[in-house]
């Protein structure tokens, strides 16, 4: 056993147990050590040789966080077994799974082996991230990283304790002191690394099904939508662009234009996503598929026992599968992504079927009879056995075998799609994945899978995207009104006004299942869903903020409300709402047939946000904004409020200030119209608030130091704004409205630097003082 320090010094303890005689796999994820100590540490650790074991305590409580002492530790070749007493019930993490985001401890089972499966309860799913957080019962926290990529389960037993039972590898534990929720979720990613900084426009909104079988039927969607009076940002299209479906192809029939039609989709504002599969298909003739052809010559396929490429079957019939822990690999596809994207200039990838998923089982020819094919101690895999829905685990691969590197290849693919995009477009990247392992959201975003187009699956997807956010992969999102089976207008409505509060927006269905897109429902239906898409676009400039904070000190970007307010024992199992940030709350209609809405406020005071700041500008034509119904003043309560169909209720958080801006049919239109604040006073007459602003889209931007950074301030019946950086990037961008949420009585007097100058028309790059009285 070896232990040491965390890159916080004193916040994280690190320690492995491991065999020192025989070298064995470990994960190839290279986290930050600090090898000396710190001169005082938040932690005690005390270890013992019988019973074997160790024993953290937090020094602040005395609390036992881990005590590896209750339950004889297991160390065989394909069998590891290490487990600790919990201090309380409240545990959330072991993503990926489907169901409520706290965890029963009554001997629930979480199964992490990466599987292509359509998202149901109790069964292992697209991604695995071996690590929980713990609520203690005075609203404290830690957090367990167990780094480990082999099959394994996850074992809660009502003592309250914790088992980790895993099929290789070592026991590498990471111990993350808190004592805040948000503390010990930022202590994690400075281990797995904090998440990427998204293009601006990747925030907008994102529109797809499988079916869009032309460019003429794509185009026509784009226009539909233009002329229905919706935003739209980025159009993608799936495997029906492809030449026999075949990646970095496309089919001359239906798609002989496809370079001048995505070359349209840039002169009108918006951006374009394709679909890409690893598979790559393995029968055409030789010398007629260059990425076959070129990858054979590589060798940069997995292998078989005979160390002849592991053929599957995926979408185009026979397949190899890349190595993408193969050096070489990256270098090939970053020629395959490079070379298709000088046909087709797409701006970002969707990387589907990466678990790896195989339609047969291990192989063609099936896999060898072996201990990795037929391990001891199989987990509770859907299907019974490893190969199940992917590829043999004893095929092999340039680092390991795949049985210790199959949860790793969703990872391994985004970073190399990740670096194929930087370098083929110089810009941004933007990659969306299904399958997922701990740091993956340095590299990628994630949209949770094949959901049903259900009011189940609707309520999931809160928790579902709030996991993923205590997890590092705040890009994540559900596909909008579902992905499986038909739709309805009541669900398309409401799940559209939450899709509005995913991080990532994208609506997507199925070839066999109704259309879905916006302008298809009835005119109620369309100004429902504008009303929603408007709101969300306002709001993308404190989106984009969230983001930044995200990318620079490992913050979330939608919250669980037990995140903010840790104390109360109310917010632990909320999660049918969800904050954006610190300040704004979300309540969504999750059941069909409902006009009200109960939701649970913290103790404050919290305004209903609605409309009101974007009616008077923006070119983005909306509904008449709502009256401001209810400023809530909370001890911490469940709230009754009206919903009807056109409505998601969104309350600010009073002592924040929202930057706004008026909505745009895309973000290249809403990014040059005026900005608003909407300032939340407490009782007190306070509020704070940020922008971050860039380009948007160009790599760097923090090294060059080319972005505007605004802090305001609100207090003694004044609002101001502190420039932290200001360059030309945001320097101009107009501030025409300020709305202030808790002021007593109408002020008799408003000035801005000083005169009666209103309306208000001030640059958030110069310094302004607006006061009332």
């Amino acid at each position: 056993m070896a232990g040491h320090q965390g890159p916080r010094d004193n916040t994280a303890l690190i320690f492995q147990i491991k065999d020192p005689a025989n070298r064995r796999y470990e994960v190839p994820l290279e986290t930050p050590r600090v090898h000396s100590r710190a001169p005082s540490t938040l932690y005690s650790v005390a270890f013992s040789e019988d019973p074997f074991g160790v024993v953290v305590r937090r020094k602040l409580d005395g609390r036992v966080l881990l005590n590896t002492t209750v339950a004889p530790l297991f160390f065989a070749d394909q069998f590891l077994q290490l487990s600790t007493s919990l201090p309380s019930q409240h545990i959330t993490g072991l993503a990926e799974h489907l169901g409520p985001l706290m965890l029963s401890t009554n001997w629930t089972k979480v199964t992490l082996w990466n599987r292509d499966i359509a998202p149901v309860p109790d069964v292992n799913l697209y991604g695995s991230h071996p690590f929980y957080l713990v609520l203690e019962d005075d609203g404290s926290a830690h957090g367990v990283f167990l780094l480990n990529s082999n099959a394994m389960d996850v074992v809660l037993q009502p003592s309250p304790a914790l088992s980790w039972r895993s099929t290789g590898g070592i026991l590498d534990l990471y111990v993350f002191l808190g004592p805040e929720p948000k503390n010990a979720v930022q202590q994690y990613l400075d281990i797995v690394g904090h998440p990427f900084m998204p293009p601006y426009w990747g925030l907008g909104f994102h529109l797809c099904r499988w079916g869009y079988s032309s460019t003429a039927i794509t185009r026509q969607v784009v226009e539909n939508m233009t002329r229905a009076h919706f935003p739209l940002d980025v159009q993608w299209n799936d495997v029906d662009y492809m030449d026999a479906r075949r990646d970095f192809t496309f089919n001359k029939d239906g798609f002989g234009d496809f370079p001048a039609m995505v070359q349209e989709l840039h002169q009108g504002g918006r951006r374009y996503m394709l679909i890409v599969d690893p598979a790559i298909s393995s029968s055409s003739p030789a010398g007629t598929y260059r990425p076959y052809d070129e990858g054979l010559r590589r060798g940069v396929f997995i292998t078989n026992e005979t160390g002849q490429p592991l053929i599957g079957k995926v979408w185009p019939g026979l397949t190899a599968f890349p190595d993408f822990t193969n050096p070489e690999a990256l270098g090939w596809w970053q020629d395959m992504v490079g070379e298709f994207h000088a046909q087709v200039p797409f701006d970002g990838m969707w990387i589907d079927m990466n678990e790896p998923s195989n339609f047969v089982r291990g192989s063609v020819d099936g896999c060898p009879n072996s201990d990795l094919e037929n391990p001891p101690y199989v987990p509770g895999v859907v299907g019974g056995t490893l190969r199940a829905a992917t590829i043999c685990a004893s095929s092999q691969q340039f680092l390991s075998t795949h049985y210790n590197l199959h949860n790793l290849y969703g990872l391994t693919e985004a970073f190399a799609s990740h670096r194929a995009l930087v370098k083929a477009r110089g810009r941004r990247p933007f990659v969306i994945s299904r399958s997922t392992f701990a740091g993956h959201g340095r590299f990628a975003g994630h949209w949770t899978g094949d959901v049903w187009s259900s009011w189940e699956q609707l309520s999931y997807s809160v928790s579902a995207i709030l996991l993923f956010n205590l997890v590092g992969v705040p890009l994540v999102g559900a596909d909008v009104c579902g992905f499986l089976g038909n739709t309805s207008e009541e669900l398309c409505v409401r799940w559209t006004q939450l899709g509005a509060f995913y991080p990532f927006m994208r609506n997507h269905n199925d070839l066999s299942s109704l259309p879905q897109e916006p302008y298809r429902f009835s005119e109620t239906a369309q100004q429902a869903m504008r009303k929603a898409l408007g709101l969300r676009y306002a709001l993308l400039p404190h989106l984009y903020t969230l983001f930044h904070g995200a990318h620079v000190r490992g913050e979330t970007v939608a919250r669980p409300l037990f995140l903010e307010f840790p104390r109360d024992p109310h917010t632990w199992t909320v999660d049918h709402q969800l904050l954006w940030g610190e300040a704004l709350l979300i309540t969504p209609v999750l059941e069909a047939g409902k006009v009200e809405v109960t939701g649970y406020f913290p103790r404050g005071t919290w305004y209903d946000l609605q409309m009101v700041p974007v009616q008077a500008f923006g070119s983005h034509p909306l509904p008449p904004a709502a009256p401001l119904t209810s400023i809530i003043h909370s001890e911490g309560q469940w709230v009754m409020l009206p919903a009807p169909l056109d409505t998601i209720n969104l309350h600010v958080r009073a002592g924040h200030i929202i930057p706004m801006q008026g909505p745009g049919l895309t973000t290249t239109e809403s990014r040059k119209q005026p900005m608003a604040l909407a300032v939340a006073l407490t009782p007190s007459g306070e509020a704070r608030g940020e922008l971050f602003w860039d380009d948007g889209e160009s790599l760097g931007v923090l090294e060059r130091g080319a972005y505007t950074q605004v802090i305001f301030l609100a207090g003694n019946n004044t609002v101001v704004n502190q420039l932290v950086r200001v360059s030309s990037e945001g320097a101009s961008l107009q501030l025409r409205k300020v709305i202030v949420l808790g002021v007593a009585m109408a002020p008799q007097q408003v000035l801005c630097n000083g005169t009666l100058d209103i309306p208000v028309s001030l640059m958030m790059g110069k310094q302004f003082l607006i006061s009332w009285s």
